[in-house]
């Protein structure tokens, strides 16, 4: 009987591994979260349950034991010298006592000092001072090691290059997170829609981008912002006390969330939690909860760290907003790679400051998981409070609800379509489908990679619908009398957008690879390809060994990338590419500059 216990507990840690790395794959890599932050915890949770009951289990990739995501690719790696640690969250008022009284058990104290302030949702980094001058900027990476992106930091206006004043230690290490600011993000997002793009969804999401853009400038444009919350090394520590060290720093001139405050009674703390939970919608940023610390720096050595922890810090997050509405219908979506998405179609309700009509649901296997038909009532909150979600299906359903069945045909082309061998998408498999030239044209054309201003998904649909562009090199043999006549266009309209398609011939090579939508590579990848091939001449003639040699550059991206061009059409497009004359070639003045 015990056996069969234990075997029932492995398989179901191994379960919780598999799921909790897919819907880690799925946030950090590819930005299309499936759950909600609470039931991701849920998950964790259960595995730490499980796993305590069965140490012998724990295995060194099992993600209890991993501390953040991997760093990315493209950037010199930087190793911490005091480790950025994740934090513990709860969403219990109760858990959160406990943690007091177990703070104070640990300590043998009767009070303890907190610190709390908005936990602010965006890029963690940390900046690093010497002799008053920055000199180090770096993502967290996986706490041990992150990508050094102190170009791009130094763009962000609200991030001092030279302290003020002249008392701060000799070296002086600040974290904190880098955010774009509400009223930014919504007036970038106006101007994109202005110019016929889609609008960016998720500020979170956006910053990590923006920050691993490799075009300080694209950094610069986006009127980042930056708070500072905790310490790294520092030397000489002027202070015992987080809060007083904050007034520090702040009077040195690096920015601290003006919210910080200090406090030791409990009960005050969760007044304090309850406060914000409406407040917290007027932030500049987004936050979903609220991070409490031991304020004295002496306490906290006492108090330690778990494997991927400190025990002298909290965060209390907040339930999401949840809003009750019905599935009408249910459509399919086609994306640049033939993925075809189901989007559920609502009757129109408010949640958290909008009114939602519309709701990803990934794919099918997640219609599935949900047991979701049309005409069900279901369950909807926001991802990180920007991304609506169907998390749950009302189990009183109604007559004549109607099931969903995954598509035989694409929504678009009609064409035929299949299903990933493993994985869970579904794709169609015409490669001539009008919707996946329009996507891939999109991000062909898109700002970070042959940056073609003006053309955006109003002109792009004309431009594939009329027939005039069936593949990129289309799009740089358009005339005058092409476009002039097309909606959204006039005289000086066109010309701009000549002029643009025109300066796009000249994109560096890293761009131009990653604009050709190979799968699995993104603008990272391609400064490696780049780097070390030279030209695009040379990559296509690349085997998968030599592939698979290259820094970050793992088995099923090289034959990824082997497969692309082995494709006779593949090969044929970069042929009509060179043929219109758009640099296929790292220059001189690049190579020069390795």
């Amino acid at each position: 009987m015990a056996e069969k216990q234990n075997d029932s507990i492995a398989a179901q840690i191994n379960e919780l591994r598999e799921q909790i790395h897919r819907h880690d794959y799925l946030y950090y890599v590819l930005g299309q979260p499936e759950i909600s932050d609470r039931q991701y915890d849920e998950l964790m949770r259960k595995l730490k349950e499980l796993e305590s009951k069965r140490p012998d289990l724990i295995t060194p990739d099992s993600p209890t034991q991993r501390i953040g995501d991997k760093p990315a690719e493209g950037f010199e790696r930087i190793r911490h010298t005091i480790q950025m640690l994740s934090i513990d969250n709860t969403y219990s008022l109760d858990e959160l006592r406990e943690f007091h009284n177990r703070i104070l058990k640990l300590l043998d104290a009767k009070t303890v000092d907190y610190v709390i302030d908005p936990k602010i949702d965006g890029v963690a980094v940390a900046l690093r001072y010497e002799n008053g001058i920055l000199t180090l900027g770096a993502t967290r990476g996986d706490g041990e090691v992150g990508d050094d992106i102190t170009r791009n930091i130094k763009t962000i206006r609200s991030i001092p290059l030279r302290l003020q004043n002249s008392d701060w230690p000799a070296v002086l290490e600040v974290r904190g997170e880098v955010y774009w600011p509400r009223k930014e993000f919504a007036e970038f997002n106006r101007r994109r829609e202005s110019n016929g793009e889609p609008a960016l969804a998720n500020p979170r999401n956006a910053t990590a981008g923006t920050l691993k853009s490799l075009d300080p400038k694209v950094v610069a444009e986006r009127k980042l912002a930056f708070l500072c919350h905790s310490f790294g090394f520092i030397d000489p520590m002027p202070t015992n006390s987080h809060y007083e060290l904050a007034q520090l720093v702040k009077k040195w001139g690096i920015p601290i969330n003006p919210h910080l405050q200090k406090v030791s009674d409990i009960d005050k703390l969760i007044e304090i939690i309850n406060d914000w939970e409406t407040k917290r919608t007027d932030l500049d940023y987004q936050t979903d909860g609220m991070v409490v610390k031991v304020d004295r720096f002496d306490l906290r050595d006492r108090l330690g760290f778990t494997a991927r922890s400190p025990r002298w810090a909290i965060a209390y997050k907040y339930e999401a907003e949840q809003a009750v509405t019905i599935v009408n219908d249910v459509r399919w979506q086609v994306g640049k790679l033939g993925t075809l998405t189901p989007v559920a179609d609502l009757e129109p309700v408010w949640l958290a400051g909008t009114t939602v009509s519309h709701a990803s649901l990934h794919n099918y296997d997640q219609i599935q998981r949900l047991g979701l038909r049309i005409g069900d009532t279901v369950i909807i909150e926001k991802a990180g409070e920007i991304i609506p979600q169907v998390v749950a299906v009302v189990t009183d359903r109604p007559l004549g609800s109607k099931k969903i069945e995954p598509p035989k045909k694409c929504a678009v082309c009609n064409g035929p379509v299949e299903k990933d061998p493993d994985g869970v998408y579904i794709r169609c498999t015409n490669s001539s489908c009008p919707a996946q030239l329009k996507e891939r044209i999109r991000y062909f054309a898109s700002r970070d990679l042959m940056d073609i201003d003006g053309l955006g998904p109003a002109i792009i649909d004309q431009l594939v619908d009329k027939g005039l562009v069936k593949e990129y090199a289309d799009i740089y043999k358009l005339k005058y009398d092409d476009i002039v006549n097309l909606e959204r266009m006039g005289k000086k309209s066109a010309d701009n957008l000549l002029r643009a398609i025109q300066a796009s011939k000249s994109r560096d090579l890293p761009r131009v690879i990653a604009a050709l939508n190979i799968p699995n590579v993104g603008l990272t990848t391609a400064e490696v390809l780049a780097k070390e091939f030279k030209s695009l001449d040379e990559l296509m003639r690349a085997d998968v060994e030599k592939l698979e040699a290259l820094p970050d550059i793992g088995p099923i991206v090289a034959r990824s990338i082997h497969n692309y061009f082995q494709n006779p059409a593949n090969r044929k497009i970069i042929e009509n590419l060179k043929s219109v004359g758009v640099n296929t070639k790292l220059s001189e003045q690049e190579q020069e500059g390795e």
